[in-house]
């Protein structure tokens, strides 16, 4: 409050600037409760061999260096980046095609985007259990839609890739989120620029990669950097639907995360993994952002 008086502010100023901290308080304690308080007692912790029960005994950075012995990480990081390079791109593009069909002008477009959205707002869980029953070897629809044309049965879930391949598309699933923020970004777009392109010639297959495509590359840049936050962190469909298995094959980092905090009560090794996981996530956001902007477009005219 020093520091406004001296600013020279009014009566009216500084009591302005009291109520805007009062509205935004409910943010600033959730993010110091729920954000900043478990990031910065995560690093402390990753410090220490601590189970949750017992003493913390210093360790200084063993756990780090654990993390380079320990061949589960190797692994867990592989599969995570293996979901990573495959789901985010798929789901993109999936998202896209479906904001493209939400865009067209037809009467019932209104219950299409709402249709399309459904699966986006059932929890993970209850879509990982559906799963389960559409590729049943025994009765499931895939596996009977596949005998068809005479694919055999085969237990998905049963094999280390392909048990991938099938969290890889239940991901899919979500894009209906995505797409919706497409959608957002072509009704930003104006109607002005296709009429012009039109008048020149140019086809529909030109607008979208000479119109649309240029300016929705900041709505693409942002699905981009949150699908990668997600795909690093997928936990649930693996938890439900393999537990991490078969061999491993869906051992994902956050997987074994959860593992050394509460199956194996290493909440400090668990903490150095959590800690590790957020450097990487934010190098790579960093490095993408600064990437992109050669590509991205902010402006109408540019």
């Amino acid at each position: 409050m020093q520091a406004v008086k001296k600013a020279g502010l009014t009566r009216r100023e500084r009591m302005n600037i009291v109520k805007g901290l009062l509205f935004i308080s409910p943010w600033a304690i959730g993010f110091i409760a729920f954000v900043l308080f478990p990031l910065v007692y995560s690093l402390v912790i990753s410090l220490f061999r601590y189970s949750g029960m017992q003493t913390p005994v210093w360790l200084g950075l063993q756990n780090y260096q654990r993390m380079f012995t320990d061949p589960l990480v190797g692994t867990s990081t592989f599969n995570t980046f293996f979901y990573t390079i495959l789901a985010v791109p798929i789901g993109l593009v999936v998202a896209l095609l479906l904001a493209i069909a939400m865009n067209r002008p037809v009467r019932e477009a209104p219950l299409y985007r709402t249709l399309l959205y459904l699966p986006s707002l059932v929890p993970a869980f209850t879509i990982a259990f559906i799963f389960i029953v559409l590729v049943n070897p025994q009765f499931g629809i895939v596996s009977q839609f596949l005998g068809l044309f005479g694919v055999p049965a085969t237990n998905y879930l049963g094999d280390p890739t392909s048990a991938k391949w099938v969290i890889i598309m239940l991901a899919q699933l979500g894009a209906g989120n995505a797409a919706l923020i497409f959608l957002a970004g072509m009704n930003g777009i104006p109607t002005t620029l296709y009429d012009a392109a039109r008048i020149d010639g140019a086809s529909k297959l030109q607008c979208f990669f000479r119109i649309t495509l240029p300016l929705l590359s900041p709505t693409i840049l942002f699905n981009l950097i949150t699908a990668i936050s997600g795909g690093l962190q997928v936990f649930t469909p693996a938890y439900i639907m393999t537990n991490g298995g078969p061999n491993n094959g869906t051992l994902f980092y956050m997987f074994y995360l959860y593992r050394n905090a509460f199956s194996y009560a290493q909440l400090g090794y668990a903490s150095a993994l959590a800690v590790a996981l957020f450097l990487v996530g934010m190098v790579l956001s960093v490095v993408l952002y600064t990437v992109a902007q050669r590509f991205v477009n902010y402006e109408v005219g540019a």
